[in-house]
């Protein structure tokens, strides 16, 4: 258990963050906000929000899994961890 790190003290500029990548997959199969909105029965809103990766403290397992089911792909394709940047 030595490996394992503490963020009780950190800024997230030391533990890095969550990125989301709902917008890249979108635009690159072609499908709008609007017809994801149809397809999953989710609101507009809420999919703009992930669309634009604003405003998301908390993710949404349900949606993600909506997105994932209609979008055929997995939950890495929508979410990547991104690591803190090297302290120079």
């Amino acid at each position: 258990m030595d490996d394992l790190k503490s963020v009780v003290r950190c800024q997230i500029e030391e533990y890095g963050s969550v990125k989301v990548k709902l917008a890249e997959v979108l635009d690159s199969r072609g499908i709008t906000r609007n017809r994801l909105r149809a397809l999953t029965g989710t609101k507009y809103d809420v999919i703009d929000r992930y669309y634009k990766g604003v405003s998301i403290e908390m993710v949404d397992l349900d949606f993600m899994a909506k997105v994932c089911y209609v979008l055929n792909c997995e939950i890495s394709d929508l979410l990547e961890y991104q690591r803190p940047q090297e302290k120079k």
